[in-house]
């Protein structure tokens, strides 16, 4: 359930709260889109303890200046001399295509996901 203000409370010249939230607080339901009713549990991938040696595969999810971020992070890795593999999703919006997902779990041992917001 999420309460919240339809209006002002200035609107109706009222001082005080429990008086305004009375007027002008409503109840909505919101509804998962999914359908699911409890989400799906999958089991984390064990981290490894360490990089070197491995491939790290670096993914781009198309925000605005993430890649100024992710290239500092391929320069740094590559200081280490750790191997990387750098991906991209085509829009923020979009999910990774499966055929990416495939190719990285092929590729690498481990990934950075570019998120934001």
């Amino acid at each position: 359930m999420v309460r919240h203000l339809t209006r002002d409370p200035a609107h109706f010249g009222l001082l005080d709260w429990m008086e305004v939230e009375t007027h002008i607080m409503e109840t909505r339901t919101l509804l998962d889109p999914t359908g699911e009713h409890e989400p799906p549990v999958r089991k984390q991938a064990q981290r490894p303890k360490a990089l070197d040696g491995l491939t790290v595969g670096i993914l781009d999810i198309g925000k605005a200046r993430g890649d100024v971020y992710l290239n500092r992070l391929d320069e740094r890795f590559a200081e280490r001399g750790i191997k990387i593999k750098r991906y991209a999703k085509p829009t923020p919006s979009r999910l990774v295509a499966t055929d990416t997902k495939q190719k990285m779990l092929s590729e690498v041992q481990a990934a950075i996901i570019g998120l934001a917001d």
